[in-house]
């Protein structure tokens, strides 16, 4: 089993957890997108699952472009495309009148990347959002995103959150975005919030980056 698949099983495995079975009360609760409640974070998560599979479908020629770490570069909180991103998910989703029917086909479509994910060689190269980078990277993206968004989606609420082998991958990108280890006294999960841009920095975090401190957020 390659790095990107058993991580993408892992942190899917725990998200699946989490949405399915969500209630009507629970999928209006806001979450760590700004403007988000749980089921239009749960739309957005639907249709990164879509991407995959479409993706996993789509063979490149050449060479990667981006790996698992650069592609998060070009992925910026803030953007005019970040913001009309975060509108449209909002229109779409509210399209769904029955959380159980989104949460159902949501499920359906992730489990179904796991199985296509182990069905392809992960030395492939496969093209997604412009850029061509091996079936491997491409899955290791998939669970660094299923892992942020489940910070996300238990900001406001009591469930557990992503694993640690998840909000480990996370970190290690992390890390290669910002070209050195954060402090090893930082915890994973704060570690995430802070270098996606969700949580702002405290004055001793500031400190301890010195000059990189100006790099964050890394991506989001």
């Amino acid at each position: 089993m390659t790095v990107g698949l058993e991580s993408v099983r892992a942190a899917y495995g725990e998200l699946l957890a989490h949405t399915d079975g969500l209630d009507e009360d629970a999928a209006w609760r806001p979450t760590g997108c700004t403007g988000w409640t749980v089921r239009d974070l749960v739309f957005h998560l639907l249709t990164d699952a879509q991407r995959a599979l479409v993706a996993l479908g789509t063979p490149a020629d050449g060479v990667a472009d981006v790996d698992a770490v650069s592609y998060w570069r070009a992925w910026q909180p803030g953007t005019p495309g970040a913001q009309a991103g975060r509108r449209s998910i909002r229109i779409m989703a509210s399209v769904w009148t029955d959380t159980s029917a989104l949460t159902a086909l949501y499920g359906e479509t992730a489990r179904a990347v796991l199985v296509q994910g182990a069905r392809v060689d992960g030395a492939a190269l496969v093209a997604t959002q412009g850029h061509v980078l091996t079936v491997d990277d491409l899955l290791a993206t998939l669970a660094v995103e299923a892992a942020v968004h489940h910070l996300d989606l238990v900001a406001f609420c009591d469930g557990p959150g992503p694993g640690t082998h998840s909000l480990a991958l996370v970190r290690a990108t992390l890390d290669g975005l910002l070209e050195r280890a954060a402090p090893k006294d930082w915890d994973d999960a704060r570690y995430a919030l802070i270098g996606t841009g969700r949580a702002p920095l405290t004055d001793a975090e500031r400190a301890a980056l010195g000059a990189d401190a100006a790099k964050l957020p890394l991506f989001g």
